[in-house]
C-alpha cells in the first residue's frame, strides 16, 4: 500500500504554488438526497480566480476528503443538473481500495467514512492521504459504477465520467513494472524525494477542468466514447501518464532563483459562436495577440507586460522549478456564415483579456527541455454590462525547449513552446456578488505559439548592430470585402544597421529586408486561391522603454515600424516585440502590419552546417483553406528525425478542427497519428533549409532556418492536399538522446 509520505512538504509547496482556493462543489443540501438546488451548483457558479473545477475543502481534516458523485444525464435524468451536463447524485455505495494494472480490488483501505452537513460522503485515510495512483474511491449509482483517484490535489474528489476515464486510460495502460516505478517514486524509494510523486494528485484534479459537454442522455460508455474521441483530452492524459514515469534522476531547476521572460504569444482559433442569435451555429476564424495592459488609477499610470516567470528553490533535496505566466492579449475575430456572408469582429469589438496560468511546479529534463501539466485560469469580461462573458480555458500538456542556462546565476535566455487548449465564452448573469452561468455562445479550439524570451536589464539596441536575421512569419487577416480571409506567410533575411537615437532618446535601427511572401486566401464568393510576391520595404525597429516599479527601463521589448519609430508607450505600424539578451534571437507579435496579425521569428544566421541527424520535437499550427470548409491543425509534438544530410522523416500527430460551412458545423478536436513522410532535407547556406516531399502528386513544403547551436528549427510550411490549400508556421526543437 502506497499512502502519504512528505505531507509537511506538500502541504508547503501546494501553498508556494498557489493551489486550490475557490468554491465549486455542492453545499447545503436539504430534503430529499438527491436535491442540491440549496447549495452553489458548479452548472451557474463562475469566478475569475479559479482554474474552472475549484475545490470544496471546507471543514475538512487535514487527511480527509469530500466525495461528490456526478453520473451522466442517461443515468439519472431527474436528478440535479450540473457542470457538463452531469448530475449530482448520493452514492449508493462507497468503497476504497488498491488496485493494479488489472484494476483489480487488491483490498480495503483503512478509512473512515462520515457524511457532512450537506450530506455529502467525506473519507477520512488513517495513514494520510495517498499520493499514488493504486489507491481507487469507488461510488456507485443505479448499478453504475465510477471510480477515481484518490489522490486529487484539491481534496475535492469528483467521481465521474473523467474520473473513470482517467482510471481506464492509466494504470491499465501500464506495465507492471511502470506502475511499480511510479510507486516507487510515490515512496520515495532510496531515501529520496521524487518531484513527480505529485503528478497524480494534480492530474487527478485537472481533468476536471475541461469543459467538454457530454449528451444529455448518455450513459457511462458513451460518455466515456466522448472524452476519448476529444483529442486534446485523450492526449492530456496520455502525455501526463507518461510524465509520471520519470523517476527522481529526472528533475531539475533552472540555474537562477528566478527568471523573467518577455512573452510573444500567438493563438489561432476555430470555432463556433452563438453570441449573436442572427449567426447562431456560424464558423469562427479568430487570433490573439499578446498586448501589454494599461492600467491607471489616482496613483498614476502602469503597466501589465505579457511574461513568464521561472523560479527555482530545493526543497527537502527536492529541486523544484516552478512557472507562471500572465499574458493580456487582444482578440480579432472573422464570422463565416453559410452562404459566404462573413462579419469582422476587430479588436475593438473585444475587451482585452488574459491568459493566465497557475503557478505550478515543471520538470527540467537534460536542461533543455520544460514539461509540465498547465492549468489556466477562468477570466471574466464586460462585468457590469448588457454582455458579461465568462471565459474557459482547458489544461494542457507542455513540453518546451529551454536553451543552457548562461551561468550559475543567469537562467535559460529562452522557452519555446507550442500547445492546444479549447475553451468556451459563456454568459455569464449577475446575482448580488456571484456570477452565474447560463448560455455557451461561443466554442472555440485554439493553437498557441509562444515565445518567451529573458528579459535583460538595460538591454542596449547597439546589441543588434551589424547583423544579419533569417526571419519566418506567420500572420492572417480579415475583413468584409473582396478578400475576407487572407493567410500569409514570409520567409527570408534581415540586415540590421543602428542609426542613432530617436527624439526622446532612444535608440533605433533600420532592417534592410528581403522575403517571399505566400499567401492563401478566400474571395467574397468563398473561392479560395493562392499567390506569392516579395518583401522588400525597409522596417525599423526601437527600444520600447517598459514601465517597472523602479521607473521607466529597456528589458528587451522592441517595436517594430514601417518608417518613423513610434514611442514607447505607443502602438506601432508593425508590431511589438522582444530580443534576447545576446541580441541573436528576437520575436514579434505582427498587430494590423501589412500582412496581418501574427507572429514573427527572427535568429541570426549561422555559418554552421545543417545538422544531419537528431529527433526534433515539431510543434505548430496548419491552417486550410477549402471552398466548403475552413480547416485548423494543431502539431501536437510531432517528430522530425534527421537521418542524413539530405534525408528526413516526419512523424505527424496532429490535433484537427473542421468547420463546414454550409453544414454550419464545427468539429471537436480529433487527434490524428499519420503514416511516416519521407522527406528531402537540403542545406542552403547562412543557417537555411528546406525539407520537402518528392515524388508524384507530393508538395509538402517546410522551409526555414536553425540556430547555431543546432537546437531549433523555424520553419513555414506550405502544401496542397486534396484540394485544400494550407500554410502554416512550425517549430522543430531538439528532443535529448538518452544517455
Amino acid at each position: 500500500m502506497r499512502l502519504k509520505s512528505g505531507l509537511a512538504f506538500y502541504a508547503a509547496f501546494t501553498a508556494l504554488m498557489g493551489c486550490g482556493g475557490g468554491d465549486d462543489a455542492i453545499r447545503d443540501v436539504r430534503g430529499n438526497p438527491n436535491d442540491f438546488a440549496g447549495g452553489q451548483n458548479p452548472v451557474n457558479d463562475f469566478s475569475s480566480a479559479s482554474t474552472g473545477d475549484s475545490s470544496n475543502s471546507s471543514g475538512l481534516a487535514g487527511n480527509e476528503v469530500r466525495v461528490t458523485l456526478e453520473v451522466p444525464g442517461g443515468v439519472a435524468p431527474d436528478a440535479e443538473l450540473t457542470r457538463r451536463n452531469l448530475r449530482i447524485v448520493q452514492p449508493d455505495r462507497v468503497q476504497v481500495y488498491t488496485t493494479n494494472t488489472s484494476l483489480q480490488n487488491l483490498g480495503a483501505v483503512p478509512v473512515t467514512m462520515r457524511t457532512d452537513d450537506n450530506g455529502f460522503t467525506v473519507i477520512g485515510f488513517e495513514e494520510g492521504q495517498p499520493l499514488g495512483p493504486d489507491v481507487i474511491i469507488e461510488a456507485s449509482y443505479n448499478n453504475t459504477v465510477m471510480r477515481a483517484l484518490a489522490a486529487d490535489a484539491d481534496r475535492d474528489v469528483k467521481i465521474n465520467p473523467f474520473s473513470e476515464y482517467l482510471v481506464r486510460n492509466t494504470l491499465a495502460e501500464y506495465s507492471e513494472s511502470q506502475l511499480q516505478g511510479s510507486l516507487d517514486c510515490v515512496a520515495d524509494a532510496g531515501g529520496q524525494l521524487c518531484l513527480n510523486k505529485y503528478v497524480w494528485s494534480t492530474l487527478a484534479d485537472q481533468v476536471h477542468d475541461f469543459e467538454i459537454d457530454i449528451s444529455s442522455d448518455a450513459d457511462l460508455e458513451l460518455a466515456l466514447a466522448t472524452l476519448s474521441d476529444r483529442g486534446d483530452f485523450s492526449r492530456y492524459v496520455a502525455a501526463m501518464a507518461d510524465y509520471a514515469l520519470l523517476d527522481e534522476t529526472s528533475s531539475g531547476k533552472i540555474s537562477a532563483s528566478s527568471a523573467d521572460y518577455n512573452a510573444i504569444f500567438f493563438g489561432v482559433e476555430l470555432g463556433q459562436t452563438s453570441l449573436e442569435s442572427s449567426l447562431t451555429n456560424s464558423g469562427q476564424w479568430g487570433v490573439r495577440l499578446a498586448k501589454e495592459e494599461r492600467l491607471e488609477d489616482s496613483n498614476g499610470v502602469g503597466y501589465v507586460y505579457p511574461a513568464l516567470t521561472l523560479t527555482s528553490f530545493d526543497a527537502f533535496n527536492i529541486k523544484v522549478t516552478s512557472l507562471a505566466s500572465d499574458i493580456p492579449y487582444e482578440r480579432e475575430a472573422l464570422i463565416h456564415q453559410a452562404g459566404n456572408n462573413f462579419f469582422l469582429r476587430g479588436s475593438d469589438h473585444w475587451p482585452l483579456n488574459t491568459h493566465a496560468s497557475s503557478p505550478g511546479a515543471a520538470t527540467l529534463l537534460d536542461d533543455s527541455r520544460l514539461l509540465a501539466g498547465r492549468a489556466l485560469y477562468q477570466s471574466i469580461t464586460g462585468r457590469g454590462t448588457s454582455t458579461t462573458l465568462g471565459w474557459t480555458r482547458n489544461p494542457y500538456y507542455l513540453d518546451a525547449y529551454t536553451s543552457a542556462s548562461v551561468s550559475e546565476t543567469v537562467g535559460p535566455d529562452r522557452v519555446v513552446s507550442g500547445y492546444f487548449s479549447a475553451g468556451k465564452a459563456i454568459e455569464l448573469e449577475e446575482a448580488g456578488d456571484e456570477l452565474k452561468r447560463k448560455e455557451t455562445d461561443e466554442d472555440h479550439y485554439l493553437s498557441i505559439l509562444e515565445i518567451d524570451l529573458l528579459r535583460e536589464p538595460d538591454f542596449n539596441l547597439d546589441t543588434l548592430n551589424g547583423r544579419e536575421f533569417n526571419v519566418v512569419y506567420l500572420a492572417l487577416q480579415f475583413g468584409e470585402d473582396t478578400v475576407p480571409v487572407a493567410f500569409e506567410s514570409g520567409l527570408g533575411t534581415w540586415n540590421v544597421s543602428v542609426d542613432g537615437a530617436a527624439g526622446d532618446g532612444r535608440a533605433t535601427a533600420t532592417i534592410i529586408q528581403n522575403q517571399t511572401i505566400q499567401q492563401i486566401q478566400r474571395g467574397s464568393g468563398g473561392t479560395v486561391s493562392s499567390s506569392v510576391d516579395t518583401l522588400l520595404t525597409p522596417w525599423t525597429i526601437s527600444s520600447r522603454t517598459s514601465r517597472l516599479n523602479d521607473g521607466d527601463k529597456n528589458i528587451g521589448r522592441l517595436n517594430l515600424d514601417q518608417d518613423d519609430a513610434s514611442g514607447s508607450f505607443e502602438q506601432p505600424d508593425i508590431g511589438v516585440g522582444a530580443s534576447n539578451p545576446e541580441g541573436d534571437m528576437m520575436a514579434f507579435n505582427l498587430n494590423d502590419s501589412p500582412g496581418g496579425d501574427g507572429l514573427l521569428i527572427a535568429a541570426a544566421q549561422t555559418g554552421s552546417p545543417a545538422p544531419d541527424s537528431g529527433r526534433f520535437r515539431l510543434q505548430g499550427v496548419r491552417l486550410g483553406l477549402e471552398n466548403d470548409s475552413n480547416t485548423l491543425a494543431h502539431f501536437d509534438n510531432s517528430i522530425l528525425t534527421i537521418t542524413s544530410g539530405s534525408t528526413a522523416t516526419l512523424t505527424p500527430r496532429t490535433l484537427n478542427v473542421s468547420h463546414s460551412v454550409s453544414g454550419e458545423t464545427v468539429s471537436a478536436p480529433e487527434f490524428q497519428e499519420s503514416a511516416d513522410i519521407a522527406l528531402t532535407y537540403s542545406d542552403l547556406n547562412d543557417g537555411r533549409v528546406l525539407f520537402n516531399t518528392s515524388g508524384t502528386g507530393a508538395n509538402l513544403h517546410l522551409d526555414g532556418f536553425f540556430t547555431n547551436d543546432q537546437t531549433q528549427f523555424y520553419l513555414r510550411l506550405r502544401a496542397t492536399q486534396a484540394g485544400e490549400e494550407q500554410i502554416g508556421l512550425v517549430l522543430a526543437t531538439r528532443i535529448p538522446e538518452p544517455s
